[in-house]
């Protein structure tokens, strides 16, 4: 689709305001004097687990053996690490062993220094008729009279994309049973990127790896957001009509109907259950929040005030409250209400806020903020997180360009967000305290992120 110049440059303009950015103000906090108040499962001051990831050892002969132990090792490892909450014994600190079975394991010795493990991660992985098998164990070092917590055993067909799913879901079992916590190692990203020409709507797994296209519009996507099943994604795309709300189904690999009301209509938010939408329309003409059902009927006005109100998103713990962002004071800023429309409260007092992202408990939002937004001023645009109830705010990213778009991991603990800083924006992930920054995606662009909620 050719896209005319000047539309181009309104689009543009639009989604600076609109599409997604979260603020708060409060109380100045340092990152560690937050974490007293900001209970999101890291820093809370107990002492993390040490746990080492033995090299699973190879049980056979096949040539796809090596690729495929390689990465499961090394996805494994990552997957746990990327936890935050183990301290990760390092491969030069742990014995050059490879146990594959707990007759070949020595406890004594990955309890000795240097490693001083607590817990020992070990198994065999093998080849044979196109199969790939593992045998995965989780040993407790110190208990040497009962020491195994945890085996399982997994088998799929041999290539390394299946490899790295079952590393996935073994170290999911092991946050599990160690951190009492469902783990993130199987969830999905879907961001927008133009590595393919146009503004597509692209997946890839949560460490960054097997990224690829879901549509192929030829226009200008934003805003992906993933059902609640897993089932479809919803996201804003420009037609000939304009912007309106698209569906796309992940089980039948094709776009579905969704009844986009007419106007500008953007940014599409789905309830916990997936039962309703939320989104920004100009369907009466000034940009308001709407609701309507999963397939775009019963279409609800919830706001109704001058000026652009864009970006809604759920409780996802009730269903009955919408965050969302207003320019009705001038400056967008955060408020919430409830999913009638009552009940408004505006959660920022200043500066440029937008893209709110409402954490799994229903505690936190998540948001950018240039809190010295305006000609001349010295303040960049910063990932920031707000406990509602007392309004006190901590800033998660310092001086590292323009961060923006947070959006929550389905366990709490951890976030995903766009980062641009002196070229194309890419995107990044961090624990919930602002720690463990790491770039996921590389190769072209990628911006909006969503986590998947499972």
């Amino acid at each position: 689709m050719i896209i005319g110049k000047k539309q181009e440059i309104l689009t543009s303009r639009c989604f600076l305001f609109f599409a997604a950015f979260l603020i708060l103000s409060g109380l100045s906090l340092t990152s560690a004097h937050a974490q007293d108040w900001v209970r999101t499962g890291t820093n809370l001051g107990a002492a993390k687990i040490r746990l080492a990831a033995a090299d699973f050892k190879p049980t056979s002969n096949d040539p796809q053996t090596g690729s495929l132990k390689t990465a499961f090792d090394t996805t494994l490892f990552n997957d746990l690490s990327n936890a935050g909450i183990f301290d990760m014994v390092s491969k030069s600190m742990a014995p050059p062993l490879m146990p594959g079975s707990p007759q070949e394991i020595n406890l004594s010795q990955w309890a000795a220094a240097p490693s001083s493990a607590d817990m020992v991660v070990f198994g065999s992985i093998g080849v044979a008729d196109n199969k790939v098998s593992v045998y995965g164990y989780l040993f407790d070092a110190k208990n040497q009279q009962s020491p195994q917590i945890l085996g399982k055993q997994y088998s799929d067909i041999a290539s390394v994309d299946n490899a790295r799913t079952i590393a996935h879901r073994f170290a999911d079992e092991i946050i599990m049973r160690l951190g009492g916590i469902a783990g993130i190692a199987e969830t999905k990203i879907y961001f927008v990127s133009a590595r393919g020409g146009n503004k597509e709507i692209w997946v890839m797994d949560y460490d960054g790896q097997n990224a690829h296209q879901i549509t192929h519009l030829g226009s200008i996507s934003l805003s992906p957001r993933v059902a609640p099943d897993n089932s479809r994604v919803a996201f804003s795309s420009l037609g000939k009509n304009g912007w309106s709300i698209h569906m796309y189904s992940l089980l039948l690999n094709r776009m579905v109907n969704f009844n986009s009301p007419g106007g500008t209509t953007i940014s599409p938010a789905w309830t916990s259950d997936g039962s309703k939408l939320a989104f920004s329309s100009a369907h009466d003409g000034d940009s308001e929040i709407y609701t309507s059902d999963a397939s775009g009927g019963g279409l609800h006005r919830v706001t109704a005030f001058r000026g652009p109100d864009v970006s809604p998103v759920w409780n996802p713990k009730t269903n009955s409250q919408i965050a969302w962002v207003s320019g009705r004071t001038g400056l967008p800023q955060v408020y919430i209400m409830d999913s009638d429309g009552a009940n408004v409260q505006r959660m920022t007092d200043g500066g440029y806020a937008t893209s709110p992202s409402w954490s799994p408990n229903g505690q936190f939002l998540a948001f950018a903020w240039n809190r010295k937004y305006g000609p001349g001023a010295p303040g960049g645009q910063d990932i920031y997180i707000m406990d509602i109830a007392s309004k006190r705010w901590t800033q998660l990213t310092h001086d590292s360009g323009h961060n923006d778009f947070p959006s929550w991991s389905p366990d709490g603990r951890h976030l995903v967000f766009q980062r641009e800083d002196g070229g194309a924006s890419q995107i990044w992930t961090m624990l919930a305290d602002g720690s463990e920054q790491h770039q996921l995606s590389r190769g072209g662009s990628g911006s909006m992120p969503n986590w998947s909620w499972k």
